[in-house]
């Protein structure tokens, strides 16, 4: 009798066994973040609360359910940065499978730093999809388990470049070194693309990362394609903060530091607060900000925090219009000339003029920006060529009768990135930009908002210039009157 009643509780757990099975595969074929925790429970679990947030995320930025309110529309670019060891490439591993039993007709193309890393990540979701069940083992759970018809075409042998049966063609690795061909793809996955703080600051790199984007990656995405960007943020002009600058609408940004406002760890058991202070001890502090606060590296060290700027202004309260101009002195310079209306001593700039052309561009494109303006009095420094400059554009301005711009040169004899430092509580008080000055101005912008307290600069011409207008305005820089002043009134003004 005792042996018939284990048996019958036997049969009765497996019924319950195989029932909640059911209701566990049930589930993590429309939940994201069920699927990960029973294909991998060693790393996700439901006490790494930011694993939700993560899961959660990538669901609802698949199904399209994250709405900008401002736009009423669905974003479509993910920025996800988390610090290292918290599975975001893993995470994003785990969707590509998820995402292809939801719908075996996605296509996913995938880039990394260089094809190893690529073919590696492309490796990965592959195995992943060939994984087996344990048998025996209720607890075992693989892709096909929750999506029993996915499977990898058979003789697509390699790792970059595969199908699953019943589709043409589903996954493409490559790098940002490779191209993209023969393919086109509903889902985009770009995995930290920048290796190291030396990269950060490569100004080529950087370009070329955003070149390969605009003209090849986003060439081959198909219209509401999903873009996935994974990466530690290094610099405030890589590739995801270029993207969310030019795409603020677009773009959603998973942001989640190793250590939250009160200093407690994103997850104890990946990262305990013990092991977060050795890390910060074993390594600069700039990497472990960028690393693990996802703070931009050139960002802690920038001169310049913030800028005021301006919607609207009202251009018959302007006491002033003036223009600062900084020729350029070596080849690898860049001319830069800032026009802004003044109202008491605020500057509220107008229009920037900020180029490595040639002077025989730069003399005219000059004086028709003055012109256009119609500014009363611009200052230029007459160091290394720029007496000739400012005299030719006085000509040029002459010839097209405007009588109403002053010209005066003067020679700045003070030291340039002392000048900087010095003014730039004042710079950032004084000089107020119009709102789309970033996008509008993005050159000069770029060198503003990087120009670093400490170390060298590429370019400081923009900070020089900049600078150069509250000087003017406080009355810093003396001018002797090289041009003839006409009276307003003999203008009929």
């Amino acid at each position: 009798m005792e042996s018939i009643l284990k048996d019958i509780k036997k049969r009765n757990q497996g019924i319950n066994l195989n029932t909640e099975r059911l209701e566990i595969i049930e589930q993590g074929k429309n939940d994201f973040r069920v699927y990960c925790n029973h294909m991998n429970p060693d790393f996700f679990s439901y006490e790494r609360p930011f694993q939700d947030i993560l899961c959660n995320t990538m669901q609802q930025m698949y199904e399209k359910e994250l709405i900008n309110e401002k736009t009423g529309k669905p974003y479509d670019i993910l920025i996800i940065n988390l610090p290292p060891g918290h599975g975001k490439s893993y995470t994003a591993m785990m969707f590509s499978t998820w995402a292809f039993g939801k719908n075996k007709l996605n296509q996913i193309i995938s880039t990394s730093y260089n094809q190893t890393l690529s073919t590696r990540f492309a490796k990965g979701v592959r195995e992943h999809i060939e994984d087996k069940e344990t048998y025996g083992d209720d607890n075992s759970y693989v892709v096909n388990s929750f999506f029993p018809n996915v499977h990898i075409k058979r003789g697509d042998g390699a790792m970059d470049l595969w199908s699953l049966e019943g589709s043409y063609m589903s996954y493409l690795a490559t790098s940002f070194n490779g191209s993209i061909t023969g393919m086109r793809g509903n889902i985009g996955i770009i995995d930290d693309p920048i290796k190291n703080k030396y990269e950060a600051v490569n100004e080529k790199i950087k370009d070329d990362h955003w070149d390969w984007y605009k003209n090849t990656f986003t060439s081959r995405m198909l219209e509401g394609a999903l873009q996935i960007i994974i990466m530690t943020r290094w610099a405030s002009d890589d590739l995801a903060g270029r993207l969310l600058k030019k795409f603020p609408d677009r773009c959603y940004e998973l942001k989640m530091p190793v250590l939250n406002k009160d200093g407690e760890p994103l997850c104890r058991q990946i990262l305990s607060k013990e092991a977060i202070a050795d890390k910060k001890d074993g390594i600069d502090n700039d990497i472990f900000l960028a690393n693990y606060m996802q703070e931009p590296i050139d960002k802690k060290g920038a001169l310049y925090k913030r800028f005021k700027t301006y919607d609207m202004v009202d251009k018959d309260k302007f006491t002033d219009v003036i223009a600062y101009i900084d020729t350029a002195d070596e080849g690898t310079d860049f001319l830069c000339c800032i026009v802004a209306g003044v109202i008491e001593r605020y500057a509220y700039v107008l229009d920037v003029y900020y180029t490595d052309e040639p002077m025989e561009v730069t003399e005219k494109e000059t004086a028709r920006i003055l012109n256009l303006h119609r500014v009363r009095n611009s200052i230029f420094e007459s160091n290394n060529g720029g007496r000739g400059f400012a005299r030719n554009v006085r000509k040029i301005l002459r010839k097209i009768k405007n009588f109403i711009t002053n010209v005066f040169w003067f020679h700045q004899s003070k030291n340039k990135r002392t000048r900087i430092i010095v003014n730039s509580s004042n710079v950032m008080e004084q000089v107020i930009m119009p709102e789309d000055w970033e996008t509008r101005f993005e050159l000069y912008a770029r060198d503003m908002l990087k120009y670093q307290r400490k170390g060298k600069n590429p370019h400081d011409d923009a900070p020089d210039a900049t600078t150069g207008i509250v000087e003017v305005i406080n009355g810093d820089v003396k001018v002797k009157k090289k041009a003839k002043v006409i009276k307003r009134s003999k203008l009929g003004l």
